[in-house]
């Protein structure tokens, strides 16, 4: 089986080749075509005619989209058009990594898939046209949204607390987000469980939740750091893009699909520190 996947020196696309080490995977990054020009992206799909393609790339950068939101638009908007057609045209799958951030976060309960979205941040409003794209222009497609997510090959939260937590006695973590962390090493296991099950939209988080205030101190537990962590709310930590207060996946589709949800958040992190 041919399994393509777009993003592949980011964090996801660096577990996903991992996980499909025995299938023939083809690795495409920024150095074999930009997912923005329609014309190369086409060429590259053509050329090599995968059997799925896990759509990885993104602009993951919450408030520099909020601060030049053409650039998200641009990557997670039109390049998602652009891989989708690509893949459409020759009867491939395409998984559309999207996000948590597409709900406004004002619940109390986990998210179905089947919840209504309503993005607050730009951000969120791009993976959400993403999404839309997908849905119009095949009828073949897994979009799944995640969220918190952190791994090997790029920046993210846990790399950059337990950077802190050597660097400063006392750090301050927003207390009032609600989420719940995910491992791309766990997360990319199960797109491989995923691939060939019946097509729709799935939420996949590793299990709980936890404040990044939480999540932070589960860090410094773990790293064994005398460094304080200081709980502060998201008035006080302020950045140019709001994000939703309560964005907890709950991973029914997988349930009903009869695939078991992700390991807890903690078990995760364990794993992810002491690899080091």
């Amino acid at each position: 089986m041919k399994i393509a996947v777009t993003g592949s020196d980011g964090m996801l696309g660096h577990d996903v080749k991992k996980v499909f080490f025995d299938s023939e995977l083809i690795s495409f990054s920024r150095r074999e075509f930009d997912i923005t020009n329609i014309d190369s992206t086409l060429a590259a799909v053509r050329e090599h005619k995968p059997d799925f393609l896990i759509h990885a790339a993104a602009y993951t950068d919450v408030d520099g989209s909020e601060l030049d939101p053409q650039q998200a638009y641009r990557v997670n908007s039109i390049g998602t058009r652009n891989v989708t057609m690509a893949c459409e045209e020759y009867n491939c799958p395409v998984i559309y990594i999207s996000s948590d951030y597409v709900f406004n976060g004002s619940g109390n309960k986990p998210y179905d898939e089947w919840d209504r979205p309503d993005p607050i941040n730009k951000y969120g409003l791009s993976k959400l046209l993403g999404e839309e794209f997908v849905t119009t222009l095949t009828n073949k497609f897994y979009i799944v949204r995640t969220s918190w997510l952190y791994g090997r090959n790029g920046k993210n939260f846990v790399d950059t607390i337990a950077r802190l937590l050597k660097e400063k006695e006392e750090i301050d973590v927003v207390d009032d987000q609600i989420g719940a962390p995910t491992s791309t090493y766990d997360l990319a296991l199960k797109l491989r469980e995923l691939i060939g099950r019946g097509y729709g939209t799935y939420h996949i988080s590793n299990s709980s939740s936890c404040s990044w205030y939480e999540f932070a101190l589960e860090i410094a537990r773990l790293e064994n750091s005398k460094s304080r962590v200081k709980p502060v709310t998201s008035a006080q930590f302020k950045r140019p893009a709001p994000r939703p207060a309560y964005s907890l996946l709950g991973n029914t589709m997988l349930k009903l699909e009869g695939l078991e949800e992700l390991r807890h958040w903690k078990d995760a992190l364990q794993n992810y520190l002491s690899a080091g």
